[in-house]
């Protein structure tokens, strides 16, 4: 028998994180005749939520929240009952890659997924209302966990029907809002029988009240899950393949910049994702990458798993490069030594940190014994302690204002694309700076001729020289 779902459904989420609590406030927006509430078990996080100083930055998230919050946006650590009272129950929790146990440093740790699934079940044995739940998995998940989400409610759960699909996410940070309301795609997976395609139109008719028809596809639970890995395992491997061709750029003479638009412009390529840098970070690129690899070895594909693990073993390669030029670059050693590290997130228009660049880039130079001073316009200090502890914060400054860190530095690393790095007054830096004056460009986003003009010593990536371009504007051998 088909199962019938409350019309319009009331939506609830399990994680109030980077992908919950945009993907819900966007959804409430475009649906206003649906109740939709994002749960959290962090007071403090959803304390933030209903305030004027969300926990996390995005470009326009703000000014949609103060729209639908209160209206039919609500966030509440009140999570039995609105799973109680929901239909659709999306799951954005953590999936960290497991640091200890089997699989250890490629698969995914999904205790917090389990949890949820025990949770969502004991509440529906609790209630009187047996009305039938759609389980969604919105994290970044291995491939096979709804089957063991699926495992776990029939066990558990007993007298309410459920169906389990996978609706990864395909936003990126920074520009998240407009990812979410014009969509490449929206994936939604399940089960293929009669109750599971119920289901999976169910959700996708949500979708379909702003996203084009054409552009929400259904597919069953295994592709959902491994097209979301092998859309970020693509393009990481797009990056770490630049990145490769960017060092053999900068000792052959070519500029990595020119070779990534001439290979961009042929159509069956594309220009996206080949801008050469420091690496690539974020907390879905290197963990849906690990999480392949596991797949592959654990369905005897060695060869295969192989060869994604090299697009990790690329980019840690290119995070260590650039701090070594970096010491290279200033006569072997950055010991004593002020150095600025301009950026702190890993991409530009967010505050998040997971797997940054910076982080790698920092220990680095803080083992040769560098003094840093480190400014971002959205990291808080408290995730800096995090991502560095306590023990390196007690040797590290940070500033509130670019030029305060600049001042009396020996050197300047551009690690993070903000914009507002482009616009510095560098002749004021300059003169503030001990000499000679150093800057390593990260992410290729400054005048590297100017810079030269002004007197620094340039070092980008993938340009065959240190000092970018002489008085005459030649390049320097």
């Amino acid at each position: 028998m088909t199962l019938k779902y409350e019309d319009p459904p009331k939506i609830c989420c399990l994680g109030a994180g980077y992908v919950g609590g945009p993907t819900m406030t966007v959804m409430a927006k475009k649906c206003p005749e649906i109740k939709v509430t994002v749960c959290d078990l962090n007071e403090r996080r959803i304390a933030a939520w209903n305030s004027s100083a969300l926990p996390i930055y995005e470009p326009g998230l703000q000014e949609v929240v103060e729209e639908a919050r209160g209206r039919n946006l609500f966030f509440s650590t009140d999570i039995e009952s609105a799973i109680r009272e929901c239909t659709i129950i999306f799951v954005s929790v953590p999936t960290p890659t497991k640091k200890s146990g089997i699989g250890a440093g490629e698969a995914a740790d999904l205790t917090y997924w389990e949890l949820a699934a025990r949770q969502i079940a004991a509440v529906c044995n609790a209630s009187e209302n047996k009305m039938p739940k759609i389980i969604v998995e919105k994290s970044t998940v291995p491939v096979k966990t709804a089957d063991a989400m699926a495992a776990v409610m029939a066990a558990a759960c007993k007298g309410t029907d459920f169906q389990v699909l996978s609706n990864p996410e395909f936003l990126a940070e920074g520009t998240a809002i407009d990812d979410l309301f014009k969509p490449d795609r929206v994936l939604v997976g399940g089960p293929q029988t009669p109750q599971g395609l119920a289901a999976i139109e169910c959700l996708a008719n949500v979708y379909r009240k702003w996203v084009p028809t054409e552009r929400v596809l259904t597919t069953n639970l295994w592709s959902a899950e491994l097209s979301k890995l092998t859309a970020n395992a693509f393009l990481a491997q797009r990056i770490s393949s630049i990145n490769s061709i960017s060092a053999l750029c900068e000792v052959t003479g070519a500029d990595v910049s020119e070779v990534g638009h001439a290979i961009g412009v042929d159509s069956r390529i594309g220009p996206k994702f080949f801008k050469a840098s420091v690496g690539f970070g974020g907390s879905c690129f290197q963990k849906d990458i690990l999480n392949l690899v596991y797949l592959c070895r654990s369905f005897g594909l060695p060869e295969v798993a192989e060869y994604w693990h090299q697009v990790i073993v690329m980019n840690d390669w290119q995070k260590r490069r650039f701090a070594n030029a970096m010491v290279a670059t200033m006569f072997n050693t950055v010991s004593g030594k002020r150095i600025a590290i301009l950026g702190f997130a890993f991409k530009k228009d967010t505050g998040d940190t997971r797997e940054s660049p910076a982080i790698d880039v920092c220990k680095a130079l803080s083992e040769e014994r560098a003094k840093l001073a480190i400014y971002d316009p959205k990291v808080s200090r408290e995730q800096y302690y995090e991502d560095l502890g306590k023990e390196a914060m007690e040797k590290i400054e940070i500033d509130e204002d670019p030029y305060v860190a600049c001042a009396g530095a020996h050197a300047i690393a551009v690690i993070t694309e903000w914009d507002v790095f482009k616009t510095l007054d560098y002749q004021k830096i300059f003169n503030s700076m001990s000499k000679p004056a150093f800057i390593f460009d990260g992410r290729n986003i400054l005048d590297h001729r100017k810079l030269s003009e002004i007197g620094f010593t340039v070092w980008a990536v993938g340009k065959c020289m240190k000092k970018v371009l002489d008085t005459e504007g030649s390049p320097s051998p």
